[in-house]
């Protein structure tokens, strides 16, 4: 990450915004990888569920067919089970998929968000999950106090990274793509802010990699805290 790069984002740019992908980003699913993982008897059970999780929103974004996003985790739990020659009842599938609203937040989070609040820019969380499901996560993560607003795609009934979910956010708080930074631990939501113009920071979480075939995000940090003191240092 070069600095000149980033004092040309905050400076010249004038960053107002900043909008965060929520699981894995700030929410870390290891206490439900493992209960996946241990329901259906594989190590790769969660990252096998989690990839046709995203494959399969994205064939909605396709067909004009959008579901919520915790009924197609549920849909796509029982091909992944039926893949691993499990046989999960309904009890089973929702007791363990209902981990997602108790994930802790990453030790750095909670420290990251409030160095930028301080530094007087609007938090906003963006995650493909409904509503309901996204409030409940971050009250149980102890970060909701930090955002200034939360949005669910349901609003726009498109899964990320459809272009429409971030010029949503844009348009309801009058941003330009330019101030506004997309933080996210997905290469596929730094394809798809970029596609939309925004400024894009990839936050280096364990297993967690870039698109090689897409443009590389404009910033790159190990995590929440590292951030917000580039920022502090280059306001």
């Amino acid at each position: 990450m070069l600095v000149i790069d980033f004092f040309y984002i905050i400076t010249v740019m004038k960053l107002k915004a900043i909008i965060f992908d929520v699981n894995e980003t700030l929410l870390n699913m290891q206490k439900l990888r493992e209960e996946i993982n241990r329901v259906l008897d594989n190590s790769l059970g969660f990252q096998v569920w989690f990839d046709k999780l995203l494959h399969y929103s994205l064939v909605g974004n396709e067909t004009d067919t959008h579901n919520d996003f915790s009924e197609i985790a549920k849909a796509v739990f029982k091909m992944t089970a039926d893949f691993f020659g499990k046989n999960c009842t309904e009890y089973q599938i929702n007791s363990t998929l209902s981990l997602v609203s108790k994930l802790p937040a990453y030790k750095d989070v909670s420290i990251g968000l409030q160095k930028l609040k301080d530094q007087n820019l609007k938090l906003i969380a963006l995650t493909n999950g409904n509503r309901e499901t996204l409030e409940a996560q971050l009250s149980f993560a102890e970060i909701d106090n930090y955002f200034d607003a939360v949005y669910s795609v349901d609003v726009v009934g498109k899964f990320k990274p459809h272009t429409i979910t971030y010029q949503k956010v844009l348009n309801d708080h009058h941003l330009l793509p330019q101030e506004t930074l997309m933080v996210t631990a997905h290469g596929w939501d730094i394809a798809g802010a970029a596609k939309a113009g925004l400024k894009t920071a990839f936050i280096e979480r364990d297993g967690k990699n870039e698109y090689p075939l897409a443009k590389p995000a404009d910033l790159s940090f190990k995590n929440i805290d590292e951030l917000a003191e580039v920022i502090k240092n280059n306001a």
